[in-house]
């Protein structure tokens, strides 16, 4: 890993939040902003391809993914869950001739710009140490985006498809960096709507 990594983005939409208005009851969001075109948006920052996985939500989800200039990706296998998903999303990343991947959730909210840029930090120094990954950690508690070189997505795409993308990065914790960011962002619940209404509503703005 002497060389810069290719990034693309991942973004997993399977799940059924990816079209809530975002920031939550906000009238200074753009007109028809949701969780799934801030986070696009977020990744189109730093990235110069972004591939969004969806399920049975496809063609709810295309108008948004074509608008906001990313590829849609179906995994045509939903029922098999998000650890399926995620490896339909990986397989075109490699398959696009790039070695590395942000991958993030459409049913939590985009994080900070800032916490993008720390992660991009950690992560071109972690593959010094020949480590895989970078996963940002608030309080303690892990979350997205993760930032994953080639080795974590191949051990990704060799896992059994009755694993979880926790299994695999337990298994290789050794190889991963955790990092603290100060953003409730990266970790947010939105189990309920109450916990969506509550969120705060800091949508990242690109550069």
């Amino acid at each position: 890993m002497g060389r810069a990594p290719a990034f693309c983005g991942v973004i997993l939409a399977t799940g059924d939040k990816a079209l809530l208005p975002w920031p939550p009851l906000s009238t200074t969001s753009a007109p028809g902003d949701t969780l799934l075109s801030a986070a696009i948006r977020l990744f189109f920052s730093h990235v110069d391809v972004v591939f969004v996985v969806a399920g049975a939500n496809a063609a709810a989800l295309a108008p948004i993914v074509y608008a906001n200039g990313a590829s849609l990706v179906v995994n045509t296998d939903p029922e098999c869950g998000q650890f399926s998903a995620l490896r339909v999303g990986l397989q075109e990343v490699l398959s696009h001739g790039r070695d590395a991947a942000m991958i993030a959730l459409a049913d939590q909210p985009p994080v900070r710009m800032d916490t993008i840029v720390t992660l991009e930090s950690a992560f071109a120094y972690a593959t010094t140490q020949r480590k895989w990954a970078v996963v940002p950690e608030y309080r303690g508690k892990r979350g997205y985006p993760i930032l994953a070189a080639r080795e974590l997505l191949e051990a990704f795409l060799r896992a059994p498809e009755t694993s979880t993308a926790l299994a695999v990065e337990q298994a290789h914790q050794s190889e991963i960096d955790y990092v603290p960011v100060d953003d409730p962002l990266v970790t947010a619940n939105m189990a309920t709507s109450e916990q969506y209404a509550s969120l705060p509503p800091q949508l990242p703005q690109p550069g």
